[in-house]
């Protein structure tokens, strides 16, 4: 059995003769595993970042084992990731609706109408009834950021209600 001289790899003439060692292995072993459509050069080089990160924790003779799994690793991921780009490249954009133009300009006359009920409001009640209808805020939380009683937030949120739609209508 072996003794070990160094327990890490952090010295930098260990961790180049380690490179010069197995960079060349490790590439190969990319290039036949995976091709070089994914950039085997760029996963050794990851590989060797990640040793050294590691450097403190990894024994010599654990180095080669680290350096092929954690490439390996790098591109399996890169395999899953060109997966997801070619799926995603493969749908395609909804171009039309099936909306007709009758329903989008009663629509946007709608909105209008919306916009105008709701600046017809209190200051007050527009406030309450935002906080309630497009924050999703309970009137517990309103009554509590407003400073006032829930039974007044009740009310100003009603208020605003029938006012939006007595203007909705008369518009």
């Amino acid at each position: 059995m072996k003794k070990q001289l160094h327990d890490n790899i952090c010295e930098e003439h260990l961790f180049s003769s380690i490179f010069n060692k197995y960079a060349k292995d490790l590439h190969d072993f990319l290039y036949y595993k995976f091709g070089e459509l994914l950039n085997p050069k760029d996963k050794v080089q990851e590989a060797y970042v990640k040793l050294w990160q590691n450097c403190a924790k990894v024994t010599p003779d654990k180095a080669k084992s680290f350096l092929f799994t954690t490439a390996n690793n790098l591109m399996l991921n890169e395999v899953a990731h060109q997966k997801v780009v070619l799926k995603y490249q493969q749908t395609k954009p909804k171009m039309s609706t099936n909306e007709n133009p009758e329903f989008l300009m009663q629509e946007s006359e709608y909105m209008d109408k919306l916009q105008r009920a709701l600046a017809n409001l209190t200051d007050a009640q527009r406030e309450a009834f935002m906080m309630n209808r497009v924050e999703g805020k309970r009137f517990k939380e309103i009554a509590k950021l407003l400073d006032i009683s829930t039974k007044a937030v009740e009310k100003r949120i009603y208020g605003a209600l029938e006012k939006l739609r007595k203007d909705i209508k008369e518009l």
